[in-house]
């Protein structure tokens, strides 16, 4: 089994943002783009967002969803949705997110290029993934599996983990209240972290959150990605956050490169796999014609506490 005995040398963090309601809201900025995982999705302004009822904020909890009342005219722009990018970038840092709900549905995929969430289709569990540039090798896997994560070899795919939990991602994450999901990126590693809502084993620093964190405390991460064999300061440069919602594609949290990215998304992901995921006829077609499906493909973000 790969050890992660190196792990325990962790570093203690200071709390540099607080967020949650509108100041979680105010920290990013909105991107009406096109979809760079080629997704059924039509990326909207803030102010059609909100005039669309997209977004919301309700004490500390936003809301960001996606259009689930209109039949698309197939040779038209793709469903309403949002894609968030934060307006600061981070290199080493600890982030804890505070999840309530997470995207369901058929057509729905979470990812990215650190992916702290990424699943596609309801098919549970979440699984945690790097992709990086070529020749790049992470022994990601706790049993110590050599895996590359290169995007040009493999189709995007690169090195991913499965998280044991099966509560970790879509309707059983929902169902149970969602959790937290944390990612800890150093110098020469990156830990990811998911504790579900009740699990007695959510430290008390994540869950009540404190002023300084120390990640040597928070025990065996559901994902670690050791430096052996990759140089992480020449393939990981200052990262932002993205959130976003598209269909026939992927909903993720990822950390990208250059800069790097936290991503909760939709993409290339989900329509490819959508016939042998238990879903109606085609992705595109479902998308165009079931807007009710979508009722649940919406985030609820309780908090996203940052220290560096």
């Amino acid at each position: 089994m790969l050890a992660v005995s190196g792990y325990a040398e962790a570093a203690t963090y200071s709390r540099t943002s607080s967020l949650s309601g509108q100041s979680f809201l105010d920290a990013f900025h909105w991107e009406a783009i096109p979809d760079p995982t080629n997704g059924r999705v039509n990326y909207v302004t803030q102010s059609e967002a909100q005039s669309a009822g997209l977004v919301s904020v309700s004490g500390f909890t936003v809301t960001l969803r996606g259009d689930h009342t209109t039949f698309l005219d197939p040779s038209g722009p793709g469903r309403n949705s949002f894609r968030l990018r934060s307006n600061t970038q981070y290199s080493n840092h600890v982030a804890i997110f505070d999840i309530g709900h997470m995207p369901e549905g058929c057509g729905t995929w979470p990812a990215g290029e650190i992916d702290i969430v990424e699943g596609v289709n309801n098919q549970i569990p979440n699984q945690s993934t790097l992709h990086t540039s070529a020749s790049k090798y992470f022994r990601s896997h706790l049993k110590g599996v050599l895996n590359d994560c290169d995007v040009w070899s493999d189709g995007n795919q690169g090195c991913g983990v499965q998280l044991a939990d099966s509560n970790s991602f879509g309707p059983n994450f929902n169902y149970n209240g969602g959790g937290w999901y944390a990612v800890d990126r150093s110098p020469t590693y990156i830990a990811i972290y998911f504790w579900e809502r009740g699990s007695t084993s959510v430290p008390s620093q994540v869950e009540y959150p404190v002023d300084k964190v120390d990640t040597s405390t928070w025990g065996t991460p559901a994902a670690y990605f050791p430096n052996t064999n990759c140089d992480f300061p020449s393939h990981f440069g200052p990262m932002n956050f993205i959130i976003n919602l598209a269909f026939c594609t992927l909903f993720h949290v990822f950390v990208g490169d250059a800069p790097l990215n936290f991503i909760f998304a939709g993409g290339d992901w989900a329509g490819s796999v959508y016939s042998s995921s238990g879903c109606p006829s085609n992705c595109v077609d479902f998308v165009n014609k079931n807007p009710s499906a979508f009722s649940n493909a919406y985030f609820n973000f309780n908090a996203l506490n940052i220290y560096q």
